[in-house]
């Protein structure tokens, strides 16, 4: 390509020193020639004065000493006729050796009493034509010279950059996704740069989003297989009650509907399709599922789950999305927790509130500011992902969730406040 660059500069060069120097060189010629002749033609003119100043001077009768007048110009062939006195031309004198006629130019002049007629050769007159010629042909090869280093200078420094641009490109092609992060100062390269590293970042954007996506959706997963997982092992352990085997199986039932939910969400995440709408939800409901669900677990740990707190309430709230974030305030509640865990329900002016507390040790002070965030949790084998997955699914519905109390802990799901009959969701947030 520096190659092809040099090459076209190099013509594109040429074709200017031509355009101008085959005009100017013209110039100079039709310069040099009409130079030439006006110095001949004042050649003759000031030879013809000459002779009929010293002719209206000299004493009547004596002759003009034409001969040695016409020898003071010098170069040249000179013929000089004199009128007598009845008008006729004689010839009296010529001074140097005739030149041919195809290669010389001549002029005349007239006076009263004399004709002169000088002539030269093109050779004798054309002297400074070759030295011009010369210093124009000089300037057009220091032209091209110059066009061949300014060449091979902005060639380099096209190739380089677009050689970059080339391996950046075929890198982001193998997988390589890191940015270029040079800029050249040339505005239609540095606008190639910008679109590499733009497209750089959306990949980047886009990987981090599948791998959140991939650690949220196990996550979610998680939690409400190993409710259903409980709830089987329960089944089988009560094989020889009909009764209490028809209760876990409905129950396992409802498990098995709350994970076609989550996978239905997640499945919605995946396609960027919008949640289902909040709707009017029973609080009572959703948390009494949630009892049944996850007390066989607190009762396997030798804990219990009560409920207490105001009964009735209603809520704007996908039934899904509050239960997922309830699940995993239990789910925390049970790995970090300690002690009976409380499911509080109660109502402000714009808010129903869930409250989860336990009676453990609670969220270290140093981690409370943080404790949402991905990737923060207060023991060493936590992810980290439930409590930010649970703010993100409550902000869908309007909601919020929050850590009341660190120690013991105590974290509240804000849900707007809503009655049986409400058609309009309330403005969410806490009270």
């Amino acid at each position: 390509m520096q190659r092809r660059l040099l090459i076209s500069m190099l013509a594109v060069a040429v074709v200017a020193v031509l355009a101008l120097g085959v005009p100017l060189g013209f110039v100079l010629v039709r310069l040099q020639v009409d130079t030439a002749q006006q110095e001949l033609q004042r050649d003759a003119q000031d030879l013809a004065n000459i002779l009929q100043t010293r002719y209206d001077h000299e004493p009547q009768g004596l002759p003009v000493p034409i001969g040695e007048t016409a020898r003071d110009v010098t170069d040249r062939y000179i013929k000089v006729w004199e009128v007598n006195s009845a008008g006729n031309l004689v010839q009296v004198v010529h001074v140097g050796e005739p030149p041919l006629k195809r290669s010389s130019r001549h002029a005349t002049a007239s006076m009263p009493n004399f004709r002169v007629y000088v002539a030269a050769k093109d050779s004798a007159l054309s002297g400074n034509l070759d030295t011009e010629l010369l210093i124009v042909a000089g300037v057009a090869l220091v032209a091209v010279g110059l066009a061949v280093v300014l060449g091979l200078l902005y060639s380099r420094r096209i190739t380089r950059p677009l050689e970059e641009l080339a391996g950046a490109a075929d890198r982001l092609g193998s997988g390589d996704s890191s940015p270029l992060g040079r800029r050249y100062g040339i505005q239609e390269l540095d606008r190639v740069a910008d679109g590499l590293d733009g497209s750089v970042q959306r990949i980047n954007d886009l990987l981090a989003a599948e791998r959140d996506f991939a650690v949220d959706a196990s996550h979610q997963l998680r939690t409400p297989l190993t409710a259903l997982s409980m709830r089987l092992e329960e089944m089988l352990a009560a094989a020889e009650y009909p009764d209490v085997v028809r209760e876990e199986g409905q129950a396992a039932l409802a498990q098995t509907e709350r994970l076609t939910d989550v996978v239905g969400q997640l499945l919605g995440r995946a396609r960027r399709t919008a949640p289902g709408a909040p709707t009017v939800a029973s609080v009572d409901e959703i948390v009494g599922q949630q009892v049944v669900e996850w007390e066989p677990a607190f009762r396997r740990h030798g804990r219990r789950l009560a409920l207490a707190g105001e009964k009735g309430l209603f809520a704007f709230a996908t039934p899904g999305g509050a239960s997922q974030v309830i699940a995993t305030l239990l789910d925390n509640a049970l790995v970090h927790g300690g002690g009976t865990v409380t499911i509080r329900t109660s109502r402000t002016r714009r808010s129903v509130v869930v409250e989860v507390r336990d009676e453990g040790s609670g969220v270290p002070i140093e981690l409370a500011p943080r404790i949402f965030e991905r990737s923060v949790s207060g023991s060493p084998n936590g992810t980290g992902l439930g409590l930010a997955l649970a703010r993100t699914i409550a902000a869908a519905d309007g909601g919020q969730v929050v850590l009341v109390r660190p120690r013991p802990a105590v974290f509240a799901l804000f849900l707007p406040h809503a009655t049986a009959d409400t058609e309009l969701p309330a403005v969410a947030g806490p009270a």
